[in-house]
């Protein structure tokens, strides 16, 4: 991958982007990927807070290795960064053949896949990807435009849902209260203004929420490098405390809901979200706080019946047993590092989305938001 440099605040690509997305220029929003004609430019995650770098992808395999490698995180942009390296397959394939240029787009979709197992928005993506190749009346410049123009909808698609589901849950959050979070849920992390971090703006802005409680959020502090970063850049008075100290937040009661994001929901209502989002649901829950899940549409999974059946990634020790370089265990510890666990629907007192709020039994109203039968 190549670093196109260290900037700040420069979003005149951006600018043009988003203005063909939305109809306007936004250019203190935070945009962390685009479609540059053959290329895909996205925001260096790993880099903050301290730096702002952009890299410049040019193939699937770049994009496979910033999604496993974190450069870009979060569900929803992990689904649209996943299109984006779909279509530079695309661009880039040399068969002439139809059927050999859809194995190709196969080929590249398993090295895509094969990256974050649990984020649920990577494979609802490709397949729609593919899907649109598939409809395409040839393989030349037919397919290869329509793999572009689907990656673009799913990105316009993703901003306008967080827009929408930002409203709802907004509604939800106390007037003047505070909120609890974990790990990053913001722009950063999506196609627009973020899932729970968005909640959380709106709710700022239209019913004057007081302070957001940020966890750390172990063993990468994305709570701490990354939500504290956008809530300073949207000046949002926020907190940050180590994820252990939850427990004595809750108790003390200085908290009015527990708020986050998801990887992927199952259809009874369970949801996989960053490791250390359980134990957060259990104390909201000994605390009678409010726990509530943000997530588009697209991160529900009626496939999956319930939380047993989500894939948990497993990621290195390394992870755990060092930070920024720095050695912080004995050499040869055992480590286990699963980067998420699962808070079952009985937890949960409201799951958001761009098409209303769902509540239980989520089995039923999961279904409907998804224009799906119930089963």
């Amino acid at each position: 991958m190549r670093a196109v440099g260290v900037v700040t605040k420069n979003f005149s690509h951006h600018e043009k982007f988003f203005a063909d997305l939305n109809g306007e220029a936004a250019l203190d929003e935070i945009r962390p990927i685009e479609w540059l004609d053959g290329s895909v430019r996205l925001l260096d995650q790993t880099r903050l807070p301290h730096e702002e770098v952009y890299l410049t992808l040019s193939d699937h395999h770049q994009v496979a290795a910033a999604i496993s490698e974190l450069r870009v995180r979060g569900a929803p942009l992990i689904g649209i960064a996943a299109a984006y390296g779909l279509a530079l397959a695309g661009q880039s394939a040399a068969a002439t053949d139809r059927e050999d240029f859809l194995n190709e787009l196969r080929a590249a979709a398993d090295v895509l896949e094969a990256t974050r197992p649990t984020a649920v928005n990577l494979s609802w993506a490709i397949r729609r990807l593919l899907s649109a190749a598939a409809a395409a009346p040839d393989i030349a410049d037919a397919a290869r435009q329509a793999l572009v123009t689907e990656a673009l909808r799913i990105h316009r698609e993703d901003a306008a849902a967080e827009e929408q589901l930002s409203r709802h849950g907004a509604q939800l959050l106390s007037a003047g209260g505070a909120a609890l979070t974990i790990c990053n849920t913001g722009a950063l992390a999506t196609g627009g203004s973020g899932t729970a971090l968005g909640v959380i703006r709106a709710a700022w802005e239209e019913r004057g929420l007081s302070r957001v409680y940020v966890c750390e959020t172990r063993p990468l502090l994305q709570g701490a490098r990354l939500t504290a970063w956008e809530l300073q850049r949207l000046n949002i008075p926020h907190t940050l405390i180590v994820d252990s100290a939850a427990g004595l937040l809750l108790r003390r009661g200085g908290v009015d809901c527990v708020i986050v994001g998801a990887d992927r929901i199952a259809a009874n209502g369970d949801v996989a979200n960053k490791v250390g989002t359980y134990p957060l649901s259990i104390l909201a829950r000994q605390h009678d706080v409010p726990f509530y899940v943000a997530a588009p549409t697209s991160s529900i999974d009626l496939e999956t019946a319930s939380g047993d059946e989500i894939p948990i990634e497993e990621r290195s020790a390394e992870e755990v047993t060092s930070f920024a370089g720095v050695v912080t265990a004995p050499e040869g510890t055992a480590v286990l590092n699963p980067a998420f666990d699962v808070t079952p629907h009985e937890h949960i007192a409201a799951i958001i989305t761009e098409r209303g709020i769902a509540r239980p039994p989520y089995s039923k109203s999961l279904s409907a938001l998804s224009g799906v039968a119930a089963r």
